[in-house]
């Protein structure tokens, strides 16, 4: 029998909350147990497994980033909704690193299909249509996009710019204004 009280939900928030403490990588359902104080093998009656539970972290972080993503870009457009996309994305990273991390985890495509991932490409592609961009430059620069926001963010977590100057939120002014200047300067594409 369950343990009153214990629900997926339940355990997939105390899963993402042992993530931003100890490190997506060490998210486990036996870590969960201990949290909770019970046995392993009462958990299974809700995840199914660790990578059950990772994929449920996975899901609960793109939620959340998309919910938040949602409110930073109403009503804006152009530079200032590119800047309050990237500033969704570093602060939530800084808040919650290890849902951060859970939020890079790759899933099955039925599950990626179904989950709020596919708002946060949409929300890019919105705004993306306020620098005029067709396809196939908007996948390239939300592409892009993607990769630079996540790799800034992943290399300051990891404290990889603490040891130089200028400051970090100098530098990352400094990128979205170049971003901003690109989009809407996009090239054309080189002949082949």
């Amino acid at each position: 029998m369950a343990r009153a009280g214990l629900t997926a939900e339940r355990l997939t928030r105390a899963g993402a909350e042992l993530a931003d403490e100890v490190g997506f990588e060490q998210v486990t359902v036996s870590a969960v147990a201990r949290r909770f104080d019970v046995k392993v093998a009462s958990l299974y009656s809700h995840v199914k497994s660790s990578q059950d539970l990772k994929t449920r972290i996975a899901l609960l972080a793109l939620e959340e980033l998309a919910d938040r993503a949602t409110e930073a870009l109403a009503g804006r457009a152009g530079k200032d909704a590119l800047r309050a996309l990237a500033d969704v994305y570093r602060d939530y990273a800084r808040e919650h690193p290890g849902r951060y991390a859970a939020a890079q985890l790759r899933l099955d495509p039925e599950t990626a299909a179904a989950s709020a991932g596919v708002r946060h490409a949409r929300m890019t592609r919105a705004l993306l249509r306020g620098y005029d961009l067709t396809e196939p430059d908007q996948t390239h620069a939300v592409r892009l996009l993607g990769s630079v926001f996540h790799g800034y963010v992943s290399l300051e977590l990891g404290g990889g710019f603490s040891h130089s100057a200028p400051d970090t939120e100098e530098t990352w002014n400094r990128i979205l204004d170049a971003l901003d200047a690109l989009l809407r300067n996009w090239p054309d594409p080189v002949p082949t």
